[in-house]
């Protein structure tokens, strides 16, 4: 049998290889994994379909792979037998040098007389189009073959028969540049999650029109609750950072600015309020940038959410988190305040809407009272998109994030 890549999760087509776990002659059984995925930065590890003999691999490290995409042919042992797992060692990444997906299709056509499964109007479009079924991936169950699959299918063949010196499009790489004219240069392989990341960075910055809103909070009274209260956090598994705090200021000024909790439905015209509130909380890993989601931030005690957060950014940083801890969010939090600098303007995150900036805190001379004091600064900013968003409404929630963060007592922090 072909084992195809399967469903990653929602909204999730592709990910690149990032190891194979079998070689070809291993017997393996139902569920054993067979590879890691990474995909919308989470790796995923591919379970066997079913107990056999592994025959072929058709994929190699670091290959970029879609849904319906055959990565290795398996053998199936009889039911019930029992088969030896062999044990774990160097894995070999391919048995033979392995043929494009379209060509193997085309030299290996299935010979059963039973047709890949289709519905009858995909069937319909490709006898029109003369394409056999055969030579098609498909990516829904069992390899079933939709409208989308031919698609892209008739589009790779258009791609391959693209004269070698056609141009190519105006939001394509650059040339390339021979650096050694100037002097020794050392190269490094982009990885899987680095491409990702800057593929959805293109995305945003092309396709929304970005306005960034900065305005300051001052902290004093909060950073007394902090270390007034952080021995009893730490008694319970949790450290009161500022995070913590900033989370749930930003659920209460979401609360009242919505538009900022939405999203944008293109295709329908429609803006889309959520009634739930799960934020990402951007995390610096060695890879590069992932944003895990906390959800239902409103519902939470303020001790639960420190937790949370310390737990979530450890296994993020570990790359221990699953790809639907990635998903849902529906605005994100980026805090280099523990780095430096003050003010930047980060990118949305598509489909969300707007994202906040958080920069290191400061002291700052102020006459409070007749009296000349030190009081805490934190610079704050929110990039939000221009299409949903008016420039007063981004000023409004902006401030209404920085009368949160001034406005905690002791109420709110207190266990």
């Amino acid at each position: 049998m072909d084992v195809r890549l399967p469903r990653l999760g929602e909204g999730a087509h592709s990910g690149t290889v990032v190891k194979i776990l079998v070689r070809v002659g291993d017997v393996i059984v139902k569920d054993q994994h067979l590879l890691e995925i990474e995909s919308e930065k989470a790796i995923v590890p591919i379970p066997s379909p079913a107990s056999g003999r592994v025959v072929r691999i058709d994929i190699r490290e670091g290959d970029e792979v879609r849904v319906g995409q055959v990565i290795l042919g398996l053998e199936e042992s009889a039911a019930g037998a029992e088969v030896a797992v062999r044990p774990a060692g160097p894995p070999q990444t391919l048995s033979t040098a392995p043929e494009p997906l379209l060509e193997r299709a085309a030299i290996h056509p299935e010979r059963s007389g039973i047709g890949p499964p289709a519905p009858p109007s995909v069937r319909r479009i490709a006898r029109e189009l003369g394409i056999d079924l055969a030579n098609v991936a498909g990516s829904g169950r069992g390899g079933r073959i939709s409208v989308a699959d031919l698609r892209l299918y008739v589009s790779n063949l258009q791609r391959r028969a693209e004269p070698a010196g056609a141009a190519p499009p105006s939001d394509g790489p650059s040339e390339p540049v021979d650096f050694l004219k100037w002097g020794p240069v050392t190269r490094k392989k982009m990885s899987p999650l680095r491409r990702t990341v800057a593929e959805r960075m293109r995305q945003s910055w092309m396709s929304i029109p970005h306005v960034t809103q900065f305005d300051r909070a001052d902290i004093t009274r909060l950073l007394g609750l902090r270390k007034t209260f952080s021995p009893e956090y730490e008694k319970r598994g949790a450290r009161l950072t500022l995070s913590c705090f900033i989370l749930k200021a930003c659920v209460s000024a979401l609360k009242k600015f919505p538009i900022l909790n939405s999203s944008m439905d293109e295709s329908a015209g429609d803006i889309v309020f959520k009634d739930y509130f799960h934020l990402n909380v951007a995390v610096d890993t060695e890879s590069g940038l992932m944003a895990p989601v906390i959800r239902n931030v409103d519902r939470r005690h303020l001790l639960d959410l420190c937790i949370e957060l310390r737990s979530l950014t450890e296994r993020t940083r570990q790359r221990k988190i699953g790809l639907e801890e990635l998903q849902g969010g529906t605005f994100t939090v980026s805090n280099l305040g523990g780095i430096g600098g003050t003010y930047f303007s980060p990118l949305i995150s598509r489909p969300q809407v707007a994202v906040l900036a958080v920069g290191r805190g400061f002291e700052e001379p102020r006459i409070v009272g007749g009296k000349l004091e030190s009081v805490s600064i934190l610079p704050i900013g929110v990039s939000y998109d221009h299409r949903v968003i008016d420039g007063a409404d981004g000023a409004r929630f902006i401030r209404a994030v920085a009368d949160a963060l001034e406005q905690f007592r002791e109420d709110d922090v207190k266990l």
